[in-house]
């Protein structure tokens, strides 16, 4: 039975998502409307792509189809279900409404700016997808404004 998974940081990297799901096969991509793109994680560990409520605003994503253990393989990379949780939502395949998983960052982690390494991993799997690479920048500038400001004395 097919299974489909939805990317938007990390695992749209075609050379990620294939070391890391041996059967995942991309076959498209669509847009998730009224969520925006965010860098979160805790102050002891680099910070991760995640999707926020975002009014009017959109994210492109990737969609795979997977077989059951390249779910078991996200579970574990996404580190589900302490750091991200997993979500069924529905989308359209060929006129038929289908469930596809995808995987949200706990609520209790803040923002925080990401690696430069992570970065460049996500960079290349939106030119992958051939995305709008603007949408990454935007969510670094909301990422850094969304962070807890310094006190100055």
């Amino acid at each position: 039975m097919k299974k489909y998974y939805l990317a938007y940081g990390s695992n749209l990297n075609l050379y990620q998502m294939a070391y890391r799901c041996k059967t995942a096969k991309p076959i498209g991509s669509l847009s998730i409307n009224d969520y925006r793109l965010v860098y979160k994680g805790s102050s002891d560990q680099y910070s991760y792509l995640t999707l926020e409520k975002s009014k009017n605003s959109m994210v492109p994503v990737g969609l795979f189809e997977i077989s059951y253990k390249d779910i078991l393989s996200l579970d574990v990379y996404e580190g589900y279900p302490k750091f991200y949780s997993k979500y069924y939502i529905p989308i359209k395949i060929n006129g038929r409404v289908k469930k596809a998983i995808i995987y949200i960052m706990n609520k209790n982690f803040d923002y925080h700016l990401p690696s430069e390494k992570y970065i460049n991993i996500c960079t290349q799997g939106y030119e992958d997808f051939g995305f709008d690479q603007n949408v990454l920048k935007q969510a670094l500038e909301d990422t850094i404004e969304n962070m807890p400001k310094i006190k100055k004395y």
